[in-house]
């Protein structure tokens, strides 16, 4: 017979099961379709495991590891919020903040805190594991983004002033990283791929 703990555990397994349909706008290299939210999760982790070593500051993998895995699971409810939208970025906090209350109180009440605390910890940017893993969640659409030629960036109109803006935290949590970021976006800059600015249609 299931207990109840541990059907309250099968149930938000379950929920994850959304997190497969909330898709991004970076386009996956091969097909060029949307990636999704799953997706996105499953690359961050493989990029702990292979670039902790760039970390400046000492990082716990496996904390590490938890922090990207659980940081994006509010997206079943509050959807991607496009990282140069300023519109959608209007209540995105108080939407994730209800839905990391709904989504890990599905759990058993010392692991929804658990995962509560683990997605407060990525938000609030406190702690090295947090720094590094946002730089991480930042690092990945920006190398999809040169890697598709450049195609979410011109539809979006973004420029390169944007993308310094938005890759900064790299640089914070990892010098080697952020000049790496830095290179790219010359390289997109000099291509063509990434403009200074948009002149108007």
């Amino acid at each position: 017979m299931t207990t109840e703990r541990l059907a309250r555990q099968l149930q938000f397994i379950l929920e994850l099961d959304k997190l497969k349909g909330i898709l991004r706008r970076s386009l996956l290299l091969e097909s060029h379709r949307r990636e999704n939210s799953a997706e996105h999760s499953w690359h961050l982790a493989m990029m702990v495991l292979v670039l902790a070593e760039h970390a400046d500051e000492p990082v716990d993998q496996l904390h590490t590891l938890k922090l990207v895995l659980v940081h994006d699971i509010v997206e079943i409810d509050a959807g991607d919020t496009y990282a140069y939208d300023a519109d959608g970025h209007a209540g995105k906090d108080e939407r994730e903040r209800m839905a990391a209350q709904r989504i890990f109180g599905l759990l058993p009440a010392e692991q929804a805190k658990e995962l509560i605390n683990l997605w407060e910890e990525y938000e609030e940017q406190k702690t090295a594991e947090a720094r590094f893993a946002l730089a991480l969640d930042r690092l990945m659409p920006f190398l999809h983004n040169y890697h598709t030629d450049g195609v979410t960036w011109r539809e979006n109109r973004v420029t390169s002033v944007q993308v310094k803006e938005r890759m900064a935290p790299v640089g914070v949590a990892s010098d080697a990283l952020g000049r790496t970021v830095s290179n790219i976006t010359e390289q997109a800059v000099a291509s063509g791929l990434l403009p200074h600015s948009w002149s108007e249609p």
